[in-house]
């Protein structure tokens, strides 16, 4: 937590509305267990975390003034399954949540990890915001489904040991922005950590997405990490940019849909 709250201090000192921590981030904890655990006991000792994890972080969102996207924790829910949830933590003390809706394979082996089934924005200062917890962003009937309800701030914490991992989820990410017309902001994990077994080492370039047209950066790009490097990325994000590439830009990928040919149904439990 000392280490978590080094970031949310700099990033509160610079003004900034949001700070993104990485998916699973906590399995740093397992670092520090005594003896060597098995996957499946790996999950359930991160489990008993859950509750001091969220009362921690929520007093720091509040004292620091700033909204805390709180990567990714295994969380068991009330019918026994562990899912892998987001928890954002508003600066006004409310404490939210994300599961995310597709486990990898790797998660589904290993540890057991169930997926959710709601997907919903949720109300910031700062208008309504998205979570899609890495694989998610692979699927862009989910990042379409976020931005039909308003969000137009795509938040993206990942977890990838590969640089081809890695590829897979930025590349979605930067398609996830250029079609629904909003930001995306991508936090992974680096460093590794070679007594916790399936976490052993890591790849990530953390960055912030935009859609490509004139009011933006040119690639895309309003903001990068070096690849491999523990550090902050900072970008100021203009929302009526959003409101003018949507309605007058070069391209208008929202407006454009041809609602005629094809259409998105949603289930009545993902819907609420």
């Amino acid at each position: 937590m000392a280490n978590a709250e080094y970031f949310v201090d700099v990033t509160a000192d610079y003004r900034c509305d949001f700070v993104v921590f990485p998916e699973l981030f906590t399995l740093q904890l397992l670092s520090m267990m005594k003896r060597k655990l098995s996957p499946v006991e790996q999950i359930e000792a991160l489990t008993e975390f859950t509750p001091r994890l969220i009362e921690a972080f929520q007093k720091l969102a509040i004292s620091y003034n700033i909204n805390i996207i709180g990567g990714s924790h295994p969380t068991r829910m009330d019918d026994g399954d562990i899912h892998n949830v987001a928890y954002v933590f508003l600066r006004d003390g409310s404490v939210h949540s994300q599961e995310k809706i597709h486990p990898t394979p790797n998660e589904r082996y290993w540890w057991n990890i169930k997926g959710g089934d709601l997907v919903r924005t949720i109300q910031t200062d700062c208008g309504p915001i998205g979570v899609m917890i890495c694989y998610d962003s692979e699927f862009p009937e989910l990042a379409r489904r976020l931005v039909d309800q308003g969000a137009r701030i795509l938040f993206v914490p990942f977890c990838t040991d590969s640089r081809q991992g890695y590829l897979r989820v930025r590349y979605c990410s930067q398609a996830r922005a250029i079609e629904n017309q909003c930001y995306v902001v991508m936090s992974g994990n680096v460093g590794n950590l070679p007594g916790v077994d399936n976490m052993d080492i890591q790849y990530a370039q953390s960055c912030i997405l935009t859609p490509c047209d004139f009011p933006f950066a040119r690639d895309g790009i309003a903001a990068e990490a070096s690849e491999n490097v523990e550090t902050v990325t900072i970008a100021d994000l203009n929302l009526s940019d959003l409101a003018w590439a949507r309605a007058e830009g070069t391209v208008r990928n929202l407006r454009d849909r041809r609602f005629d040919l094809y259409s998105t149904r949603w289930s009545s439990a993902a819907s609420r």
